[in-house]
């Protein structure tokens, strides 16, 4: 059954003349920053602030502060089920991909795949199955097995022919710290990636990601507010290079600005010990508009879209395939 599950990538070039389309809604991020009357200025100004960060922290041999720019593209991966003899196509996840342009040496250097990471079935999994299992219960707990489906989905796109002949390590995924788990800082400072934080215990996210093979590590990079969540396989400091972890800085400390500006604008930087909340009020607006509302109910609709269209109608498929999965 394993070998029915492949993947199609499309690519669809995030700049200021970025175009949502109006059939669907994978690209609920970014989609949300490119509506109304001050889409292309959004779009113009989240790119300045991403390459400004990228040559603020890529210094050297950068005396201007301009030499590189950063190239976004959204990544859509689709799965094809080839079910019950039949071809079904489902908008599985999506992710970033960056590329740097370095204007002074005239060339393209291959950035990171991950950055950002919009799932269908994760919207499901948090957004219904979650809220259903412990509606009326008296203390919060995740179902059997929460997880499991979504982390077996993610290490087959991850082992597949369409990731490896498209990317040439593995991905990083950079998102906010939890504003439920308190963050200590620790002795361990890397150039590019700060210094480091542990959290008390896991969050569920971060269990979550932990299916996905994916280990977590925190650190706040200089010139930062808080600590970024990365996700991660392998070795993050060893693998990646310092301009390729530049990118996917620049790019999330940005994309997180906007949309968590009480903890990554905050106006003073987390210390030793940190809690990230989002009722903190000392902290500074970008000029990005961007909906926090709309992401939210989105995330409910397309766990429903997942439940109606994949989980449902596929239950016995992608059990079978689950239950004889050595992933």
């Amino acid at each position: 059954m394993s070998n029915a599950f492949t993947f199609t990538i499309k690519s669809l070039r995030f700049d200021e003349n970025y175009q949502p389309s109006d059939n669907t809604r994978i690209t609920t991020n970014f989609a949300n920053l490119a509506r109304g009357a001050s889409r292309q200025e959004n779009l113009r100004n989240t790119l300045r602030m991403i390459d400004s960060r990228f040559n603020s922290l890529a210094h050297w041999d950068n005396p201007t502060g301009d030499r590189y720019e950063v190239e976004l593209d959204i990544i859509s991966v689709e799965m094809n089920l080839g079910a019950e003899g039949g071809s079904s196509v489902f908008p599985l996840i999506e992710i970033l991909q960056t590329n740097i342009v370095d204007k002074k040496n005239n060339e393209r250097i291959e950035g990171i795949a991950g950055n950002n990471f919009s799932s269908y079935v994760r919207d499901y999994d948090f957004s219904v199955l979650l809220p259903e299992h412990n509606n009326n219960q008296p203390t919060f707990s995740t179902p059997d097995n929460f997880g499991d489906l979504h982390g077996k989905l993610f290490k087959h796109f991850l082992n597949s022919s369409a990731y490896k002949e498209r990317f040439s390590k593995p991905p990083v995924i950079c998102i906010s710290a939890s504003s439920s788990k308190t963050y200590q800082r620790t002795e361990n400072q890397h150039p590019i990636l700060g210094v480091e934080y542990r959290q008390d215990e896991f969050s569920s996210t971060d269990q979550y990601f932990e299916k996905m093979g994916l280990q977590v590590r925190y650190f706040m990079p200089p010139g930062s507010a808080a600590p970024l969540a990365f996700y991660f396989q392998g070795d993050l400091l060893g693998r990646y290079s310092n301009l390729e972890l530049i990118s996917l800085i620049s790019t999330m400390e940005t994309f997180q600005k906007i949309y968590r500006p009480e903890i990554y604008n905050a106006n003073s930087a987390a210390g030793k010990l940190y809690r990230p909340s989002l009722k903190n009020q000392d902290y500074s607006l970008t000029q990005i508009v961007y909906d926090r509302e709309e992401r939210s109910q989105l995330a409910v609709k397309q766990g429903k879209f997942t439940e109606e269209h994949f989980i449902k109608p596929y239950k016995k498929v992608l059990d079978t395939w689950a239950a004889n999965s050595a992933l």
